[in-house]
């Protein structure tokens, strides 16, 4: 079993094979995407644009765990931004298609027009996690994630309690908006040479319990079942969960983290020294694990 740094390792012509350690039994949907921010990284760091700025992918087939090509078409190169276009294709099939923004990820001093909304304003966007990761207790993920050796998570127990049948966050007919459920955790890969890289918040911005997850048993019906290196902070929340398919919204943030899990001191103030390293919005499907486990040994949807 390698850890993610060697999955992510393939040729100078963007061929290599999916490892199987890295999957949701045999689902690799988080893991290919960063397969192919990494080829394209690849592709673009000794361009004037190095930096992945916008992914945008469409998942048409799963992804099997076999031999893989990843195609790159640059699609326009401007003087701020490069467009490209990746396919990532199995025995010669398009199983995901994206579009990518490269650019660079620091001040320009072109750049005239000079906002941003950070602390100490009162605009703006806080850490969504409230226990500070010195303090968390971090717990295995659960065994249908292949690749649980090589990670930790602590779940925010305050987060996961909003979800309550009980909880304030719930909604009646007088309510206005509000409505959906949240979820955060602290999450930390345990190999030293697993870093938080732009390849890596491909596969970050997918790690969280969806919402057909998280709603409680009573709710379920009809639903079939500069940073520290290492560890970051994961927030999501999902608000719309309809028929057919179990359709299902998603948002989430990768944050940094001020220490590893359970180590070092707390600053009362570390919060405002923390920032969103990517955000990702996804619409998803309910679908059985044994329909990806049959896709991922060669079977037919």
């Amino acid at each position: 079993m390698a850890p993610l740094h060697q999955a992510l390792k393939f040729g100078p012509v963007y061929q290599g094979s999916i490892d199987p350690q890295w999957s949701v039994g045999a689902y690799v949907v988080c893991y290919v995407l960063a397969l192919i921010v990494d080829a394209c990284v690849h592709h673009q760091q000794s361009t004037t644009h190095p930096d992945p700025i916008h992914v945008t992918a469409h998942y048409l087939r799963t992804s099997s765990i076999s031999p893989f090509e990843i195609h790159i078409r640059v699609i326009k190169h401007g003087k701020g931004f490069t467009n490209l276009s990746a396919e990532l294709q199995q025995k010669g099939v398009t199983n995901i298609m994206t579009h990518l923004i490269f650019g660079v990820n620091a001040p320009s001093p072109m750049d005239k027009v000079r906002l941003s909304i950070d602390p100490p304003s009162r605009y703006a966007r806080r850490h969504p996690l409230k226990t500070h990761p010195a303090k968390s207790v971090a717990t295995s993920l659960r065994h249908t994630w292949v690749f649980h050796p090589h990670v930790k998570w602590a779940e925010e127990a305050e987060v996961l309690d909003r979800n309550k049948v009980d909880s304030p966050n719930r909604t009646d007919g007088s309510t206005v908006g509000g409505g959906g459920l949240d979820w955060g955790a602290w999450f930390r890969f345990s190999d030293k040479e697993d870093k938080i890289t732009n390849a890596s918040l491909a596969f970050l911005v997918d790690i969280f319990q969806n919402l057909p997850t998280l709603l409680p048993k009573s709710e379920r019906i009809g639903l079939t079942t500069r940073p520290f290196e290492h560890t970051v902070g994961l927030y999501s929340t999902g608000r719309f969960l309809t028929e057919p398919q179990g359709r299902h919204d998603a948002y989430v943030e990768v944050w940094t983290a001020p220490t590893n899990i359970g180590e070092g001191e707390v600053d009362p103030n570390w919060r405002d020294k923390q920032v969103c390293l990517a955000v990702a919005t996804q619409m998803a499907l309910t679908i059985p694990i044994e329909v990806n486990r049959r896709k991922g040994r060669g079977g037919k949807l």
